[in-house]
Formats: structure tokens, C-alpha cells, sequence
């Protein structure tokens, strides 16, 4: 089986499909309908909520779809004409809605429960208990309804615009590799982005350099990206600041449903635990030869051993894998990754215009899971497609609950794609008949420490410096390639005598014009999911049941709440997250043990 391709015709036959032009049609009928409603009416409230509920399934499925094609092919131009539109759309529907969700957050409580009771039209509407509470703690940094509107109106051409910018240069880049036999090769940004987690040594080195290279001749592009997001937010926030300060991480903290004091501790015993991370990347540079890890080895398949060859998986054995894996958990899980190759609904091909990097999104109409990623043929890969399974398999237990419950925080979404990725490691190292096989697998451990317990630090600290400079002014390219680079030899440490200063520009996540702060949540699904794996072999035959229960709360609590009612501790303390830690040494310290027997 060749990498596929994914077939998004359960949405839409192509872009010509008229129920692309009917769907839209509906869109702008039940936008004008909510713009017609009273706010001061409890029962127009109710039938807003109705109405937002089924403008959210089109415009999203809508939206999803286009994704998808602009994901698989950059150039797409009808695509990105109907991701355009949709923009437009979705503004003008915003806008309709805030007098009314202005309207519910300001209601006293008796008016709320009274709406959140619904009537004989509605239905009851106490599945959107959670979600308008949320929304009413926020009541102190809310504009007027007409500011809201317009900030929203101007986000189209003016926010979003900066990450359709970031989205189609770097999917339109071709990089040319250098390579050490004076030949040179030309390619797609995100496949040479797929040659560093493979196993060709030749060719990692001259990838990383020419994606460096490629970055530096676009830095100005870059650098405006990163200002025009970082000071428009910045703006707003102060607008915000009306009756209380708005700091630059709260609308993170709100969005990622934790509380600062939760960061705080994770940030913390991660900064305290450097050695772990740093550790786990010298081991690494052992089996390299190298006396410090080079920045292009970092992402890499573990290097052939001595009278070994590396290691190099087709799709079909990269789906077996996880298959088995998933199936030592329940057959329920194993059988999901069968429906998702058989109905087609993950992209892993290599395409030339393929954005970088890898997701999970979904249908929403139909609750429909669909992955993106390159596949390459590491380990590494086998691995980001469980991570971006677990993602699919997290959407998919949770299809028949209604859509506002669905939309869980970034934080927990991480639990169910980390905890697919130790699933796979933990059956490899199970299966493992010598030391090679279990170093194997230790080594995606070890490289997972040293991404998540270093890498993810790195980025959110450098994020939070450029957050808490850039009100003095716009950054230049070489001011943010100096942050990147102080920032990374302070989380590396001696690991790597070599920085990745252009980080700040081909790590997509810094350019999401929709979040900020898409770092630290990584970090927060590495070690919860460490927890929560701990539970497995204790729990037994009822650990399947609390783990699908625990995935079904992730829509409508906090992540507070999601871990004293699961795990019953509290995640605001650093003791919660050391033992997470503690569980990553002892496998890093392992990996040690084995290195050191070769």
C-alpha cells in the first residue's frame, strides 16, 4: 500500500459540487435570520442558540473542506477562493450573533437558567450550559456590540489574512538541497520538511540547511507575519482592558481552559527537570558519533547500528503497527483505524505544493475524522500518524454527543494523541527480542523528552519574551533570529553547539492567526497522558471504559476539573506534574543503560 490520498467526497463531490453553492446559500438565509431576532427576547435568545448551532455544522464543514484541498495543494485556487468567502462568511455571522451572545453573558442568573431550560421550539438547551458559562466569566473585556463587529469584520482581511500569507508561501516554496557530491536536488518545502524525521543521513543536513536558507530569504515576510499578528492581538487586548488588565496570555489560559497557576507549575518542574530533557539528546548524539546533537539529527530515525541497517516502513506497515498497538487497548480502537484507511480519510502522500507539518480535523456534519501528514517512512512518521489517530479517535468517540460538548481545549486535545503515541511504543517494546529492538523504541522516547520537555519550552518562552517586548515596537528579523537563538541555549543547554535561529519562521505554529500560544498545551498533553497511562495496567479490563469516559468529558470541563474527576489530583501543583516527569527519567535512564552496552 502506497501513502494515500483521502477521498473528501462524503462532503463534497469537488468544487463544482452545487451543494457547495446551496450550502452557502443556507448560510447567508440563517445569518440573516439571527440578524433579525430581538436580544431582549428570552425566547429569540433560545432561538438564537438554534440557529448558531446549525450555521456552525455548514460554515465549519464548509470550511473544513476547503482546508483540506488548500492542505493538499497550496496552489489550489479555487480552493483558497472559497476559504476567502467562507472568512466572509463566518464574519458576517459573527457578527450577528455577538448581540445576542452579549445578551446571555450579561443575563442575570434566573434569565440564563430560563433560557438554558429552553422551550417546546428549542428543546432544552442545557448542553450549552458549560460552554455560555465559560463565555460569561469574560463579561469584563467585552467591547461594545458594534466594536465587536467590527473587530470581527476586520479580522477577515486583517488577521486571517497573515495566516493565509504564511499558509500559501510556504506551500508554494521550492528549497534546493546541496549535497556533498556537488549535485543538487529540488523540491517542495514540506518534503524536504520530511526528509529530518527519516533515516537518510546524506541528505538531512543539506534538507535543514536549505529550509534555513529558504526562510532567510523570506525573513522580512516572515518577521511582518509574526508583528502584524503578535500587535494586533496586542491591541486588542488593551481595548479589552477596560474595566480589568487583559494580559497577552489570558485569552490562552481561557481558550486552553487552565488556570495560570496551572502553567505556572508545568513550566516550572519542567524548567527544573532540564537535565531529563537535555539527557535524552545526548544519548541521541551518542548513537550519532557527534560529541553534541545537531539541530537537523533532532527530529531523525535512530541510526543504524553497527552491522544494522536503519529502519524504513512502508504506510501498510506503519497502519499495522498502530493497528496492533491500538487493539492490545480494545478491538474497538484497532477496528477505528481500519474504517479510517478503507473509507480514505487520511492524506499521507508526498505532494510537491503540500503544506508543512501534520492535523486532525473532521466533517462536522457527518462527525467524519480525517488526518493530514507526509508520510516518509520513519518511525517518527509511524508515530505522527498515531498521534494524529488518537486526535481522530478522540472526535470519533464523542459523534453522537452534541457538537458545542465536542469542542474541547487544546491542552486535553493533546491527551488522546500522546496517549496513541505511547500505546504504539509501549506494544513495540513489548514485542522487542533484544537490546537493539528496545533501543528502538526508547529512542522515539527519548526523542519525545527532548521535543516536548526542551523544544516546548523553548517555543512558548521565546513567544512569551517576543509578547512582552513587541509593545515596545516591531521586531526585526535579526532581533527574533537573537531571541530564538538566546532562548534556545538556555532550554539546550550543551546538547547542540548549533542553534536553529530561523525556528521562529518554518515553525508554523508561531504564524496560527486564530491562537495564540499553540506550544505549551504539548507539554501539558505529554505529561497529563503520562498519567493517564499509568492507569492501564492498574485499572485492568475497566481502564478502556474510564479512558472513552474521560475523552467524553474534555468538551465541557476545565482541565482542572477533567483531572481531579479522573485521576483525582490536582494539576495546579507541581507534585502532579513531577511524577509525570519522573515516569519520562526512568525511561531516558534506560535508554542510557542500553547505550552504554554497545
Amino acid at each position: 500500500m502506497t501513502a494515500p490520498s483521502w477521498d473528501l467526497s462524503i462532503a463534497y463531490q469537488d468544487l463544482s459540487d452545487p451543494k457547495i453553492q446551496q450550502d452557502i446559500k443556507i448560510i447567508e438565509e440563517k445569518t440573516s435570520q439571527l440578524a433579525s431576532l430581538n436580544p431582549d427576547s428570552l425566547d429569540d435568545l433560545m432561538k438564537a442558540i438554534v440557529l448558531k448551532d446549525q450555521l456552525a455544522v455548514k460554515v465549519r464543514t464548509l470550511s473544513s473542506y476547503a482546508n483540506c484541498l488548500t492542505s493538499v495543494d497550496a496552489a489550489n485556487d479555487g480552493a483558497k477562493k472559497l476559504s476567502g468567502q467562507l472568512d466572509q462568511l463566518f464574519s458576517k455571522f459573527e457578527q450577528a450573533l455577538n448581540p445576542y451572545l452579549q445578551a446571555l453573558i450579561n443575563l442575570d442568573d434566573s434569565d440564563f437558567d430560563a433560557v438554558l431550560a429552553g422551550n417546546q421550539e428549542s428543546g432544552s438547551l442545557a448542553h450549552h450550559r458549560f460552554r455560555l458559562k465559560r463565555d460569561r466569566l469574560k463579561r469584563n473585556r467585552l467591547l461594545s456590540v458594534g466594536e465587536e463587529q467590527l473587530l470581527s469584520a476586520m479580522n477577515v482581511d486583517g488577521r486571517n489574512a497573515w495566516g493565509r500569507l504564511y499558509d500559501n508561501l510556504t506551500g508554494s516554496l521550492k528549497v534546493t538541497l546541496q549535497l556533498a557530491d556537488g549535485s543538487e536536488e529540488t523540491m517542495g518545502l514540506s518534503q524536504a520538511a520530511s526528509i529530518l524525521y527519516g533515516p537518510d543521513s546524506e541528505r538531512r543536513e543539506p534538507a535543514w540547511r536549505a529550509i534555513s536558507d529558504i526562510m532567510e530569504v523570506h525573513e522580512q515576510t516572515f518577521a511582518a507575519i509574526l508583528n502584524g499578528l503578535a500587535g494586533g492581538r496586542l491591541t486588542e487586548y488593551e481595548k479589552r482592558s477596560h474595566t480589568d488588565q487583559v494580559h497577552f496570555l489570558d485569552s490562552s489560559l481561557h481558550t486552553s481552559r487552565i488556570e495560570k497557576q496551572t502553567l505556572d507549575a508545568m513550566i516550572q518542574v519542567a524548567r527544573d527537570n532540564q537535565l531529563v530533557g537535555r539527557n535524552a539528546g545526548q544519548q541521541m548524539a551518542k548513537l550519532f558519533g557527534t560529541d553534541k546533537l545537531k539541530p537537523w539529527d533532532e527530529l531523525a530515525s535512530m541510526p543504524a547500528l553497527q552491522g544494522s541497517k536503519g529502519e524504513s516502513y512502508s504506510f501498510e506497515q506503519g497502519i499495522a503497527i498502530i493497528r496492533d498497538a491500538f487493539a492490545g487497548v480494545d478491538q474497538e480502537m484497532s477496528d477505528f483505524v481500519d474504517m479510517m484507511v478503507e473509507r480514505k480519510l487520511i492524506d499521507a502522500a508526498p505532494q510537491p505544493k503540500k503544506r508543512l507539518g501534520a492535523y486532525c480535523t473532521k466533517f462536522v456534519d457527518t462527525r467524519t475524522p480525517l488526518v493530514f501528514m507526509t508520510w516518509g517512512g520513519s518511525m517518527s512518521d509511524v508515530l505522527t500518524l498515531a498521534h494524529e489517530l488518537g486526535h481522530a479517535f478522540h472526535n470519533w468517540v464523542m459523534r453522537d454527543m452534541s457538537l458545542v460538548e465536542t469542542e474541547y481545549p487544546m491542552t486535553l486535545a493533546e491527551t488522546a494523541s500522546i496517549f496513541a503515541e505511547n500505546i504504539v511504543r509501549d506494544a513495540l517494546l513489548e514485542k522487542a527480542q533484544n537490546d537493539q529492538d528496545k533501543l528502538m523504541m526508547l529512542w522515539e522516547e527519548a526523542q519525545s523528552a527532548l521535543a516536548l520537555m526542551v523544544n516546548i519550552p523553548v517555543r512558548y518562552e521565546f513567544e512569551k519574551a517576543f509578547y512582552e517586548q513587541r509593545s515596545n515596537g516591531e521586531f526585526t528579523p535579526e532581533q527574533l533570529k537573537q531571541l530564538m537563538s538566546e532562548t534556545w541555549r538556555e532550554w539546550y543547554g550543551d546538547v547542540m553547539d548549533e542553534t536553529n535561529s530561523m525556528f521562529w519562521a518554518s515553525k508554523l505554529h508561531f504564524s496560527i492567526p486564530e491562537i495564540s500560544f499553540y506550544n505549551y498545551p504539548y507539554l501539558f498533553g505529554y505529561l497529563f497522558s503520562k498519567g493517564v497511562y499509568a492507569q492501564r495496567e492498574a485499572k485492568g479490563e475497566q481502564f478502556y471504559s474510564d479512558y472513552k469516559a474521560l475523552l467524553r468529558d474534555t468538551g465541557s470541563m476545565t482541565a482542572e476539573e477533567v483531572v481531579k474527576k479522573h485521576l483525582g489530583m490536582d494539576i495546579r501543583q507541581p507534585e502532579f506534574w513531577q511524577q509525570s516527569v519522573d515516569m519520562v527519567k526512568q525511561q531516558i535512564d534506560e535508554f542510557e543503560r542500553l547505550i552504554s552496552k554497545l
